[in-house]
């Protein structure tokens, strides 16, 4: 690996100078021995393939391999090398300068200044006291050089660079001096101020939360599903072992002849659509005078190992679509994917309009609506860190195990991408300042995590993900037809979120240049869940950009030239599904003969854990 560098050179001339006088060759010795002096393989061949080997078994993200190619890179450069110490010397002094202008009573500006956005060292004692002013100082000097030293290194690959930023982030989140009680101004006060009861309660939240095997974020006991969640009035109307279909109950008389038909990821439950009546994105569209049928999908067991991405499209969701157009005796209904509903919508949009499609078949969709979807994935946010052959392969062995990937894996990785936010924050108010948990219906619906079955899993995360052949025309192959998202022509409205780091609306935007549908794209504020949980209240809390994009690529130019409109864009939308849904009609019954109710939604899949 690394055996031309200099100072391995002299290191190997002093091994071969204390074996000669045993008569033992160094090429011997680390045949016998090289796995226990020589992890990295760092003097043969044979024994660099067993360490990579080794390494594989207990470092299966590639961590330890990302670190040595940043140092192998800087060690290529020492001049570049040199000038970094340097900075990080004279800023060091300047800290050092500040530590003794603060301990003789001085209030200076801080050398290394706190982001705002930072809420570790808000609290005014992590500048008014010099104790911890110094701490706080060094720690921010340290942890920006090292993860700036990590994105500068050259001649580096961005993938290994983002690699080794990425998980160096993870250690230095984690020993910031906000975690720990002793240098934590906040958890020691409310130590002083309820006499060791705080600490205390911080304790029995470890407790509790060691037996959930997590740090919880929300009190889940807070909510139930059914109960204050998930309350929308409406039955299962249909049931396989793969989901369940949804109807919700009119509250009008009149509805638009064409229903949607939500298809909710099954990486989450379907529930975030239906949060309570006041945040409910279907209690909204039924009191719009629209048919909604939503598909629960069932949480894998070990069974459905072999469950496969085709299943979801052609045992999923265009069978849900056809059982839907049968209950309302409609000519066809109107789809919306959320997520990864999206993404398995657009591949069933390519395959209805595939070229080697036999026979005049009339698609069930004729209008179509994406939610915070990619497909293409050559940038495909923040989760790209954990798309990689070593990780792949790591998540197939895990899932051989079970059949499935568990929903905490799943759930741990996102967190992961926000670990200040998401995993220390709770930590900090949890066990050091030993507060009740929030009361949260998104983060409720957060941890309520699902399983992923083994086929589909491996197939979605190599073929869309690493090898990205959904771009490709005709690379995916689904339900025995080529894939080509060019040949789609329905028309689609489609919905970025500007926060979002799950799929980064620029990289949705490109769907737009890609289909032939006519498309109107809106770019909503927040995040992924938070911009798509959206309800229109007055006065407005969010905003929106909304216009055509038909054909269009370039994300900045278009958001350039579209005012920004305040307000929720579930009212635009509303105005343009009243364009694709028909006119109003009698309401339909729930079920028919063929498909009666079996039994009050929110159903049974999604009870189960």
């Amino acid at each position: 690996m690394s055996s031309s560098l200099p100072p391995l050179n002299e290191l190997s001339v002093q091994i071969n100078k204390l074996l000669e006088p045993f008569g033992i060759s160094q090429q011997d010795f680390m045949a016998q021995f090289g796995n226990f002096f020589d992890p990295f393989g760092l003097f043969s061949e044979k024994s660099e393939a067993v360490a990579k080997n080794l390494l594989q078994s207990v470092d299966p993200f590639g961590i330890t391999q990302s670190y040595l190619d940043v140092q192998r890179a800087w060690l290529n450069h020492p001049k570049e090398l040199s000038d970094c110490l340097l900075q990080l010397s004279k800023d060091s002094w300047a800290i050092q300068l500040q530590t003794w202008e603060r301990f003789s009573g001085f209030l200076v500006q801080d050398s290394i200044p706190v982001n705002e956005y930072d809420e570790r060292f808000q609290e005014p004692e992590w500048t008014e006291n010099p104790y911890l002013d110094t701490i706080k100082e060094i720690y921010l000097l340290y942890t920006r050089w090292i993860e700036d030293s990590i994105y500068k290194t050259p001649d580096l690959p961005e993938k290994t660079r983002d690699k080794a930023g990425f998980w160096m982030r993870q250690v230095l989140n984690a020993i910031s001096p906000s975690n720990y009680f002793w240098t934590n101004p906040v958890a020691v006060q409310r130590f002083v101020e309820t006499g060791g009861e705080s600490l205390l309660k911080g304790l029995k939240n470890f407790i509790i939360d060691s037996k959930y095997k997590t740090i919880r974020m929300v009190d889940n006991t807070a909510f139930t599903v059914g109960g204050n969640l998930a309350n929308t009035v409406g039955s299962v109307v249909y049931r396989s072992p793969l989901f369940e279909l949804i109807q919700y109950k009119p509250v009008t008389a009149n509805v638009h002849q064409v229903p949607l038909l939500i298809v909710p990821p099954w990486i989450n439950k379907f529930y975030v659509l239906d949060l309570g009546e006041q945040k409910s994105f279907v209690h909204w569209l039924v009191a719009q005078g629209y048919t909604v049928f939503l598909i629960s999908w069932k949480n894998p067991t070990a069974e459905m190992r072999h469950t496969s991405l085709d299943d979801y499209m052609l045992k999923g969701v265009l069978e849900a679509a056809n059982i839907a157009k049968q209950i309302t005796n409609a000519p066809h209904v109107h789809a919306v994917g959320y997520c990864i509903g999206g993404i398995i919508l657009t591949a069933l949009m390519a395959w209805l309009d595939a070229d080697d499609i036999q026979g005049d078949i009339t698609s069930p969709i004729q209008s179509w609506s994406l939610f915070t979807t990619l497909v293409d994935f050559s940038n495909p946010g923040e989760i790209k860190i954990f798309i990689d052959e070593e990780t792949i392969k790591y998540i197939e062995e895990l899932m051989s195990e079970h059949g499935y990937l568990p929903g905490s894996n799943l759930a741990d990785s996102f967190r992961m991408l926000r670990s200040n936010s998401l995993i220390w924050h709770y930590y900090v108010h949890n066990y050091l300042y030993g507060e009740d948990l929030p009361q949260f219906d998104v983060l409720a619906w957060n941890m309520d995590s699902t399983r992923l079955p083994e086929a589909m899993h491996s197939f979605y995360l190599r073929e869309f993900y690493l090898h990205n052949k959904f771009m490709q025309p005709k690379g995916i192959t689904l339900g025995g037809r080529s894939l080509d998202v060019r040949k789609i022509s329905q028309p689609l409205y489609a919905v970025g979120t500007e926060q979002d780091h799950i799929a980064p609306w620029k990289e949705t935007f490109k769907i737009c240049g890609l289909v032939k549908s006519p498309v109107r794209y809106v770019l909503a504020t927040s995040g992924h869940i938070l911009g798509i949980i959206s309800p229109p209240v007055n006065p407005p809390k969010r905003r929106y950009w909304v216009g055509d994009a038909t054909g269009q690529s370039d994300a900045e130019a278009w958001v350039a030239a579209t005012p920004k409109v305040p307000g929720s864009w579930w009212e635009d939308w509303d105005k343009w599904l009243g364009q694709h849904c028909g006119e109003m009609v009698v309401a339909p019954s729930v079920g028919n003969q063929n498909y009666p109710a079996l039994c009050p939604a929110p159903g049974t899949y999604v009870l189960e854990k």
